[in-house]
């Protein structure tokens, strides 16, 4: 038990790094702080990346819903009734007899 204790009692005032073998434990300590510095950077690249995946998402939503508004208009702008109405200043009308095919033979 006096073991036990000596060796908590040890960590706990840190001679484990002054000892002998203190090169060893350097060498553990030095790369779990590389590790730990490696896996914060990655977290902070993960999440600058959801945070451009998030606006480039609302950017996408927003180019779309401005799209199908566009295409709405264009739509309401092709209708036949929509042209009548713009071209009737000029005196055009609607033809009242269909068009007849012309065929051309080259001999």
């Amino acid at each position: 038990m006096a073991e036990n204790s000596g060796g908590i009692y040890d960590v706990l005032r840190g001679s484990f790094l002054t000892d002998e073998s203190a090169i060893r434990n350097w060498k553990v300590i030095v790369f779990v702080v590389s590790l730990l510095l490696v896996m914060i950077w990655s977290a902070h690249s993960v999440d600058e990346k959801v945070v451009k995946m998030y606006e480039l998402n609302k950017l996408k939503r927003e180019l779309r819903a401005e799209y199908v508004d566009t295409s709405t208009i264009l739509m309401r702008m092709k209708l036949e009734s929509a042209i009548r109405k713009k071209v009737a200043d000029t005196g055009l009308e609607p033809a009242k007899d269909p068009p007849q095919k012309i065929k051309v033979i080259i001999k």
